[in-house]
């Protein structure tokens, strides 16, 4: 999936991504890097809203989860069943989103329970960044319900 296929894709499936003006900056195998203007994120305080810079770092751990699934022709739903979220800075512009898999062995395990068990979790998380410092930090625990969860 190219990074133009990706911005398509989620700004038909996710509205709101096509309103905060979500970007596809790079799609590789071992991540996925969104980015975001402050703009259409703002909040009172004139930096990025504690909301749009959390949907971003989900939906770029989505993103990368979806793409590698897609690789490996998995048809299945894909939902973030919790996350946990650390702002370091505020994010006074416009800002990425870099996920990854910390621990690359789980998704060997991810894809032999997708496949045996027809679900399977895994941990994806994403570091935003803004002006080249890191501002906040996701960790998330996603789902894939195979084509009879779905």
């Amino acid at each position: 999936m190219t990074s133009s296929e990706l911005q398509d894709y989620l700004h038909e499936h996710f509205p709101l991504s096509k309103a905060m003006q979500v970007a596809v900056a790079l799609v590789e195998e071992e991540s996925v890097v969104l980015s975001a203007p402050l703009a259409p994120n703002i909040n009172h305080r004139e930096t990025v809203f504690a909301g749009s810079a959390s949907a971003v770092a989900i939906l770029a751990a989505w993103s990368l989860l979806h793409t590698r699934l897609r690789n490996a022709g998995v048809i299945c739903r894909l939902v973030i069943q919790r996350h946990t979220m650390n702002f370091d800075l505020p994010i006074s512009g416009t800002f990425t989103a870099r996920s990854f898999i910390a621990q690359p062995a789980a998704w060997q395990q991810f894809m032999h329970g997708l496949a045996r068990k027809g679900r399977a979790r895994i941990r994806a998380s994403s570091v935003l960044e803004s002006r080249s410092k890191v501002v906040a930090r996701l960790e998330g625990e996603f789902v894939a319900l195979g084509q009879d969860g779905a």
